[in-house]
């Protein structure tokens, strides 16, 4: 038999509506100084595609609404709750005090490979990913509970933002 392309309304796809009532995967994603707009809405698709609770933007990271953002968010910027916060390490401390693991995804000394990163059952994670071209802050780099690192085997070692969102949502529910 050949395999046939599922049309749209055989997805099965929540509505707006359906999704904000979910029951969500213990985690949300944090967006620090991110200057590419159309990385944000990426982002907020993948959000949706795993159903994370919360979106944090923070520093310079733009928001919504805006066109570029929308264009590449395909409508999960209605769906996925978002919050701006324009101090990170603050809101990585809030985080923190209220019971949440801070995990940074950076190339860092002393850093945990994604493939040994074991979440613990019932806590909540929140991923920090930084600018394009710095990474994540040093400060917070600092304030993480965890480090991750993706292992890269190519000659950039530079992941896209948004990819690298995506392999961290989806190694994160695989494992929980």
């Amino acid at each position: 038999m050949i395999p046939r392309k599922l049309a749209l309304d055989e997805l099965n796809r929540l509505t707006v509506d359906d999704f904000k009532n979910a029951e969500k995967f213990p985690y949300c994603l944090i967006l620090d100084d991110i200057r590419s707009l159309n990385n944000v809405g990426s982002v907020f698709r993948t959000a949706d595609a795993f159903r994370a609770q919360k979106i944090y933007l923070c520093g310079i990271t733009g928001t919504p609404p805006h066109r570029d953002i929308t264009k590449t968010a395909l409508g999960a910027t209605e769906s996925v709750s978002w919050e701006y916060v324009p101090d990170v390490v603050t809101l990585a401390r809030q985080l923190q005090a209220a019971g949440w693991i801070v995990a940074a995804v950076e190339q860092a000394e002393g850093s945990t490979s994604l493939t040994k990163f074991s979440p613990t059952v019932g806590k909540q994670y929140a991923f920090v990913f930084g600018n394009e071209v710095n990474g994540v802050r040093n400060e917070l780099v600092e304030a993480a509970d965890v480090v991750l690192e993706i292992p890269q085997f190519g000659t950039k070692h530079s992941l896209n933002i948004a990819v690298t969102a995506g392999i961290v949502c989806w190694d994160f529910l695989q494992k929980t």
